[in-house]
């Protein structure tokens, strides 16, 4: 007898033609799992284009919403894209016991086996750097406003504990954890008593494939010397604000395509004045080929981040065989460790030493890229998920 294929819902609020990361990652990852057989059903929010919806950060009834869709289609494998605020986080002011999502009382209900994919996890330093920011437009400053940050402060202060109790108990109720990072797995399995967490590297693989020259002639881009690439949504988190003041060292070039943030609206335009040596691409939200082809026509990623748990970005430059200068963050230290990158203080000097470092060294972070990215690509990624839902299915 042949054996039923595994039948997975997939739940992520986000998720494409919805602009994001976290809904570009299921997305992918669904379209590889349904190559190898298996049967993915997609529960997100009606803008996606998934097979059920309902789910939205807004939505209060998002557990009656799940516990309806996974009663009907009966799935071997419930797995969450698990990002807090794509489900309603609520950090309480007063008692942060109370901070919750919306799908809280979904792991206390759901009968079927729960992974979760955690995409969030912080240390104390990063938790206080999340605060609301909003910009002066007439000098371009970004400055926090006081009673905003005196409250915000008093709100992490209080629930940052309350933030990680609400990953570590998804981890408890359910079956198994994924996670990007070693260092991820300690922040989210610590305290919980025979964690079941798993490291599954975020894929990531080109889309298009292209010479450089090719690739530089697309975006007009110079076709001497080598090119930094800084890429995704503009937010404050990205910390590209260092590179107004960076001299960009002799032989580089910056380049930035950013897309605004729809879910925090900030008015965080770079403002390079007559840098001639970074260039400011009025792109918007590219397309999966178009952000390959991006990738092409760069030699490096540059990851000023104040703040990062997991980077896409980083893991869609080292699947195009790029090497990384990066905050000197925990996430990406670990991957620098692999020798994929260089990670430094977060400051313009600092960032600029660290391209001239990657160019003495060019070809050995090359090399080091090109070992890695064999295993990101999304079909090893699929491969390592399928095992693990037949594993929670027998179990």
């Amino acid at each position: 007898m042949i054996a039923s294929p595994i039948r997975i819902l997939m739940v992520s609020t986000e998720y494409p033609p919805m602009q994001g990361g976290v809904g570009r990652y299921t997305f992918n990852l669904t379209k590889e799992l349904r190559k190898i057989g298996l049967q993915v059903y997609v529960a997100c929010n009606e803008k996606g284009g998934g097979e059920f919806f309902g789910l939205s950060p807004t939505n209060i009834h998002n557990s009656e919403v799940l516990l309806r869709i996974v009663n009907e289609i009966q799935p071997d494998i419930v797995h969450v894209q698990y990002e807090p605020g794509l489900y309603g986080l609520v950090l309480d002011p007063i008692n942060p016991k109370k901070t919750s999502t919306n799908i809280e009382s979904f792991y206390d209900k759901c009968k079927i086996p729960i992974v979760t994919t955690f995409h969030s996890a912080y240390t104390v330093k990063q938790w206080f750097s999340l605060g609301p920011t909003k910009t002066n437009r007439r000098n371009g400053n970004t400055t926090k406003l006081l009673l905003c940050r005196v409250g915000d402060y008093w709100k992490r202060l209080l629930n940052y504990r309350s933030f990680h109790n609400l990953n570590k108990n998804k981890l408890k109720n359910g079956q198994s954890g994924i996670v990007f990072s070693y260092y991820m797995s300690k922040m989210i399995d610590g305290g919980v008593d025979k964690a079941d967490i798993k490291i599954i590297y975020h894929g990531a693989e080109p889309a298009a494939r292209m010479t450089k020259k090719e690739a530089r002639a697309r975006f007009s881009l110079p076709q001497e010397g080598q090119i930094a690439l800084a890429v995704g949504f503009r937010t404050a988190t990205k910390g590209w604000d260092i590179l107004e003041k960076m001299k960009v060292p002799k032989g580089w070039t910056i380049v930035v395509s950013s897309s605004e943030n729809h879910y925090i609206k900030y008015d965080l335009q770079l403002r390079v004045g007559s840098n001639s040596n970074i260039i400011i691409l009025q792109n918007d939200f590219l397309s999966e080929s178009d952000l390959s082809i991006l990738f092409y026509a760069s030699d490096a990623i540059i990851l000023p981040y104040k703040v990062s748990s997991a980077s896409g970005v980083m893991f869609d430059g080292l699947a195009h065989g790029l090497p990384f200068v990066a905050t000197d963050l925990e996430f990406f230290r670990e991957f620098s460790a692999q020798g994929l990158g260089i990670t430094v203080r977060r400051n313009p000097s600092a960032f600029a030493t660290g391209l001239v470092s990657l160019t003495s060294n060019y070809a050995c972070y090359r090399e080091s890229v090109d070992i890695f990215k064999k295993k990101i690509s999304w079909n090893a990624v699929a491969i390592q998920h399928a095992n693990l839902y037949k594993e929670k299915r027998v179990s």
